[in-house]
């Protein structure tokens, strides 16, 4: 797939989404809403078409989201660019190295990537909790220093 700037980007695929794709892509699918006359060149070739069969624009897609967005109550509050910003501070949350997710958002610099890097009160807790000796709670009363 290509992006922004025609630079060519990786997209991760999970299994209910590749199902999802497959079925797209068979002729009941995607092959049944081919037009007698693409509109523009390239069309053809694109994965994702609009209502009138053509390929589907990036403001066609901020429609979907945002549609759906008013259906499960987010309103304005749901974008495409909140749906990419939650994926990759997830990512981080769980672990995923920041230069990966810099590839996979297509980013050229790493400053760019650490805006999502600001971490949660709950994430340092965590992360305290999990990897300092002395974080995790115990039943009996708190260690007390030698005196």
């Amino acid at each position: 797939m290509f992006g922004k700037g025609s630079k060519e980007r990786i997209v991760p695929v999970g299994r209910w989404a590749r199902t999802a794709l497959e079925d797209w892509l068979a002729a009941s699918g995607r092959g049944a809403m081919k037009p007698a006359r693409w509109a523009r060149r390239g069309d053809s070739e694109a994965v994702f078409l609009n209502t009138r069969g053509g390929r589907l624009s990036r403001q066609g897609a901020w429609t979907i989201v945002h549609r759906y967005g008013d259906k499960v109550g987010l309103g304005e509050r749901l974008t495409p660019h909140v749906l990419r910003h939650s994926c990759a501070t997830h990512m981080l949350d769980h672990g995923a190295d920041i230069r990966v997710v810099q590839e996979l958002l297509g980013h050229a610099s790493i400053a760019t990537t650490q805006v999502y890097t600001k971490v949660s009160a709950e994430r340092l807790r965590r992360v305290y909790e999990s990897a300092h000796p002395r974080a995790r709670r115990r039943a009996g009363p708190p260690d007390r220093p030698p005196s």
